[in-house]
């Protein structure tokens, strides 16, 4: 039983055509690698970026609701505008005055 195919050679007889076919070969082969590369690297840069984006944004969340938990208190963004005034109060009557 035979495994390999009967004509393993290049088709052509002529040696000229040989070498053009190996050439174009090369090439194609060339340019698949170079374009296969610089896809990487864009791909490589967008999912850099992203990650970087999601991180920064991660952060400021915990940083932002974190801060807002060790204080006991409710996280949004009118709890640092706002603040508390204490002080006492007496309730006057305008008739409790008059007597």
């Amino acid at each position: 039983m035979r495994y390999t195919a009967p004509k393993s050679s290049f088709p052509a007889g002529n040696p000229i055509a040989n070498v053009l076919v190996i050439i174009t070969g090369a090439l194609a082969i060339a340019v698949s690698v170079v374009l296969g590369f610089f896809a990487f690297i864009a791909l490589s840069a967008i999912i850099l970026v992203a990650a970087a984006i999601i991180g920064i944004r991660v952060w400021w969340l915990k940083r932002k609701f974190g801060d807002a938990a060790a204080a006991g208190q409710p996280a949004s963004a009118e709890t640092k505008s706002q603040s508390v005034i204490e002080g006492e109060y007496r309730v006057v009557h305008k008739d409790s005055d008059q007597t």
